[in-house]
């Protein structure tokens, strides 16, 4: 028979399958011999007590032969002579699943994306971090993957009502993942080995007879009576479809100001800014796992520790945004006078350092009341005004520019100790860190608008209670810990319209927004998952 258990087990007893095996025996009263073997469906770490616990449920089998927990059925077709092609553009993970997807119904997708291959990426992405030089079409945030690629591959989400969540993660086992992700409570799959997962994607793709065409940047529409009829890239190339899905990420700004020049409706959307704060990932080992750092490490079979922290302050929000155990920071500008920061882990989670972004949500009423001070202002960057599409778009770039700015060029950037910053207090050294283009002392408040960088500072002095260090030793709230100014691409500035039922523009036929880039997503999981949605209304109308 098969039974499912749940335990509760110290990390050591998890990590041994012949311990587990005798708590199943022991359940229910037969010997060890009667398993014949057990796969774990769900896996989970407590630390809220002073011992941490592993919450780990399995699949047992008892008294009859074992079978390997069941593989993902995938029926992907031939799609080299078909009716239908639909373009999509950008090679995200939205763009990438929509493509699957179209392939298992039998039509052919062709992805038109900006950047480059995941391999020739990685050398402009070395360029950036050692020279300061960064390519506007390849970088962090564009080329195949995404921004995703290399973001640490964190693959947790809230949105299981968009999409199956379930199939998404079998979907990347399917194409290299570790089977992992499809139990732990937080997956992750790490920036060392997504590469070649997408590249796997990209070559299924190829081989099913759809196209992945890089360095093909989308510059103009033809549209024809309210329909969209093809696209011009920046090469001239005219790419006519039966339909095409927009899945061009958050960063892709010139997308959303074509948009607008064509007077096709967007609309501004909220997001969050902030900075990424980094520590010591040993400090938060022991803050989260209870134990004293002098002449101690983390205990073993646990994992570098991460947090999820989120605070009122004043009316606003202040929270943690992809927070990275044993990471590095990394430049993610896409513009030569802009500085972006984010962070991200390989699979092992073994940099000494931890990571996150904190964050304050930004409404347009607060990039009004901001830029309307000249101390605020640069030249170039209009004033936005209560229904400017592209405000919030401009608020973000403002910061970034006077990040750069501060940094003193070559993407170094500006930052300061964590309770120096949350005193006001200038900071006159700055601590080891991760990130390569290096770190500049700065006043951050002449970086962060004043709601933001205030927000931050009460917020940071809020979880150094709810994070503290033990006998005595430091907590969250650290001067070993440093922040580093500017975390503003958590999510889009601008949305993308599009009508409920058909999930097409509402005034453009044959163009569906999707994905982080028309609003509609944020994260990998959940980009992927509006990718399969999306493409398959896109089929049933083609073939309705």
């Amino acid at each position: 028979m098969q039974k499912q258990f749940t335990f509760r087990l110290l990390p050591s007893e998890a990590a041994d399958s012949n311990i587990i095996t005798q708590y199943i025996a022991n359940s229910i009263g037969k010997p060890v011999s009667a398993i014949s073997g057990f796969y774990i469906t769900k896996r989970s770490i407590d630390g809220r007590s002073k011992i941490v616990w592993i919450n780990i449920t399995i699949q047992a089998f008892i008294d009859e032969p074992f079978y390997n927990r069941p593989g993902p059925q995938f029926d992907f077709k031939d799609v080299t002579n078909v009716n239908f092609t639909v373009v999509i553009i950008g090679a995200g993970p939205a763009g990438l699943f929509a493509a699957l997807k179209c392939i298992e119904a039998g039509v052919k997708p062709i992805i038109l994306e900006r950047g480059k291959d995941v391999r020739a990426r990685r050398r402009d992405l070395a360029i950036l971090n050692k020279q300061g030089e960064v390519n506007p079409e390849s970088n962090y945030c564009f080329g195949e993957g995404g921004a995703g690629t290399y973001s640490d591959g964190k693959l947790y989400t809230r949105s299981t009502k968009r999409g199956n969540v379930d199939r998404v993660l079998q979907m990347l086992v399917h194409f290299g993942a570790d089977e992992k992700i499809l139990y732990d409570a937080h997956p992750h799959i790490g920036t060392n080995k997504l590469p070649q997962i997408i590249t796997a994607i990209r070559q299924h793709i190829i081989d099913c007879g759809g196209e992945v065409r890089f360095e093909q940047k989308v510059i103009n529409l033809k549209i024809v009576d309210y329909e969209l009829k093809a696209v011009i890239t920046s090469d001239n190339n005219v790419v006519e479809a039966d339909a095409f899905i927009l899945a061009t990420g958050h960063s892709a700004r010139d997308i959303f100001k074509l948009l607008h020049d064509n007077k096709i409706l967007i609309e501004a959307k909220p997001f969050a800014l902030g900075v990424r704060v980094e520590h010591p990932q040993q400090l938060i080992d022991s803050c989260q796992y209870h134990f004293d750092r002098q002449g101690n490490e983390r205990p073993s079979f646990l994992p570098p520790a991460s947090y999820s922290l989120v605070q009122q302050v004043s009316g606003r929000g202040v929270f943690s945004f992809c927070m990275c155990p044993g990471g590095i920071i990394a430049p993610a500008a896409t513009n030569p006078s802009e500085l972006v920061v984010n962070g991200w882990s390989p699979s092992k989670r073994n940099n000494p350092y931890a990571n996150s972004g904190m964050v304050v949500q930004v409404e347009m009423p607060d990039a009004i009341a901001v830029m309307k001070h000249k101390r605020w202002q640069i030249p170039g960057l209009p004033l936005p005004g209560a229904e400017d599409e592209l405000g919030l778009m401009h608020f973000q770039k403002m910061v970034e520019q006077k990040a750069f700015v501060a940094g003193g060029g070559k993407f170094v950037a500006p930052a300061q100790r964590l309770v120096d910053f949350a005193e006001k207090k200038f900071s006159t050294s700055l601590p080891d860190n991760s990130y390569l283009p290096g770190l500049r002392s700065a006043d951050l408040a002449n970086v962060l608008p004043p709601f933001i960088y205030d927000a931050l500072r009460e917020g940071f002095k809020a979880f150094g209670k709810k994070m503290q260090g033990r006998k005595g030793t430091a907590g969250y709230y650290s001067n070993e810990a440093v922040v580093v100014a500017t975390e503003s691409r958590t999510s889009s500035p601008v949305r993308i319209p599009r009508d409920e039922q058909t999930l097409q523009h509402p005034q453009i036929k044959k163009l569906f927004p999707c994905g982080e880039g028309g609003g509609y997503a944020g994260g990998i999981v959940s980009a992927a998952m509006d990718g399969e949605r999306v493409a398959a209304m896109v089929v049933e109308q083609l073939k309705s």
